[in-house]
């Protein structure tokens, strides 16, 4: 998904080489994940259920241009 790709290849550059090894692999584990969710969530529409994966979220959300409505 290319909104994706604009979201989140930034984000790779610049902020995930910064993160600790377990951010790293919270991130891994969220590539798993269906890229309508990972939308959704980066998009502040919905949440992911699970902490962990919030966690990662969050901090995407934090270090992207995406501004909460």
């Amino acid at each position: 998904m290319l909104e994706l790709d604009l979201i989140l290849l930034p984000f790779l550059d610049n902020i995930f080489p910064s993160l600790t090894e377990q951010q790293q692999l919270l991130f891994e584990k969220l590539l798993e994940c269906e890229d309508q969710d990972m939308f959704q969530w980066f998009l502040r529409k919905s949440d992911p259920e699970e902490a962990d994966i919030l966690t990662i979220v969050n901090i995407i959300r934090q270090n992207t241009g995406i501004q909460p409505e």
